[in-house]
């Protein structure tokens, strides 16, 4: 398998996002049965949006928490519902691992909306560097993996408006979905003994 790939190579690959069902949890109820449908699952994909900054020493607090399963995928809008605590549960169980790419500053900005012990979670470019893959971002390691291009038009967008549109949910949603599919993939590079030359 080849360890690097260039934006020409990612370019002419097909594009793939998320397929299954994509869930906005906004009461206590819907909350608490999107964890409980989350705990049923060992590994989940994360990943975070914070609506980007266009000023100078301007910080905005993270807006959106995706977490995916099985065939569905969950938005925690959280500039609406904060991080509820059985949110922070989840995130703080270590029996479940979390993954995703480039976590250390979404960990980082989560703990700051509201303090937790986060537990459980790897990050996908950790391993991928272990394996000698040069290229670590989320887009470059499903093209890699997975022979695959992931769209990134939606990522400078406002995750605080008052409804995330389509592409918005289908963009946050896939980001926690390849997450989950390339942390698959390497675990299974690692099982064949796939090291960096």
């Amino acid at each position: 398998m080849n360890k690097s790939i260039t934006k020409e190579e990612i370019a002419e690959l097909p594009i793939k996002a998320f397929g299954g069902k994509i869930n906005v949890p906004l009461t206590e109820n819907e909350i608490r049965q999107a964890v409980d449908y989350l705990r049923q699952y060992q590994v989940l994909g994360f990943d975070t949006e914070t609506r980007p900054n266009f000023r100078k020493g301007q910080h905005n607090s993270v807006a959106l928490l995706q977490l995916s399963a099985g065939n569905e995928a969950f938005l925690f809008r959280l500039n609406k519902v904060k991080l509820p605590n059985v949110v922070k549960q989840l995130l703080s169980d270590e029996s479940i691992i979390k993954v995703g790419a480039a976590i250390h500053d979404d960990l980082k900005a989560l703990v700051k909306l509201s303090p937790f012990q986060p537990a459980g979670f790897i990050d996908v470019q950790t391993i991928a560097k272990q394996l000698g893959i040069e290229n670590l971002g989320l887009r470059p390691l499903a093209a890699l993996l997975m022979g695959i291009k992931i769209s990134k038009a939606q990522q400078t967008s406002n995750w605080e408006i008052p409804y995330l549109t389509a592409a918005q949910k289908l963009y946050a949603a896939t980001d926690a979905w390849i997450s989950l599919e390339i942390y698959q993939r390497l675990c299974e590079m690692q099982q064949r003994g796939e090291m960096a030359e």
